[in-house]
């Protein structure tokens, strides 16, 4: 995710809330630094302020959308009025909140946009005897419920929306860390370690060498 606001408060408080659900998050505070963030990433939904030091994001929003950019938004904003929210759409947002708003509320609409833009594929995965239920953030294997971490959560979601697929390792680190995640470093491998363990046996997720993990569906193979 991607979350521009101005406001460094606000903008905590939205990735906080956001990263809290188990989301990987980075933050931006004007139009020319999501235009690089957005050039290097490619994210699953911008949540926009309207009102930015360098201008209305509404004029950004319009110019993604004529150049073919399809990446879900979402107008955070204090502009109330019914034109307002007419023009926050008609730009090519996704949808608009008001503030104050709450933030659970917040939470929500984001899921919501990566569902209709296909992001999360699924309510309930089931592969090789886990239950992931994407709602709930729970994992069941056998019926047995398991308590993971969110970025253990994140990663098997990523994993179970791709079985008996290879899912690459940079794809892992750019959807489920944020910018400040060092690609070489070995944070993947050791939460693939730890999520194994809690998984147990059979193995079901396997190292594809050179590219990244795979989620077997029969909880075989390697």
């Amino acid at each position: 995710m991607l979350v521009v606001e101005d406001d460094a408060d606000l903008r905590f408080a939205v990735a906080a809330a956001l990263r809290g659900d188990g989301l990987a998050v980075d933050e931006v505070a004007d139009l020319p630094a999501a235009d690089e963030a957005l050039f290097v990433t490619r994210y699953d939904c911008v949540v926009f302020d309207r009102m930015l030091p360098c201008g209305d994001a509404v004029g950004y929003v319009h110019e993604l959308r004529r150049v073919g950019r399809t990446v879900p938004v979402l107008f955070l904003t204090a502009r109330d009025t019914v034109a307002d929210r007419v023009e926050g759409f008609s730009s090519g947002g996704d949808d608009y909140l008001v503030k104050p708003f709450a933030v659970p509320e917040l939470v929500a609409r984001v899921r919501s946009l990566c569902r209709r833009a296909g992001i999360v594929r699924a309510p309930v995965h089931r592969v090789a005897g886990l239950e992931i239920d994407t709602a709930r953030r729970q994992v069941r294997r056998d019926g047995v419920l398991l308590v993971l971490t969110r970025k253990e959560f994140a990663v098997l979601e990523i994993l179970a929306a791709h079985p008996d697929q290879a899912v690459p390792r940079g794809e892992l680190i750019e959807r489920c860390w944020d910018e400040m995640a060092e690609p070489n470093s070995n944070v993947v491998e050791v939460l693939v370690s730890q999520l194994r363990r809690k998984l147990g046996e059979p193995m079901v997720i396997h190292t594809v060498r050179g590219v990244g993990y795979r989620l077997a569906s029969a909880g075989s193979g390697g």
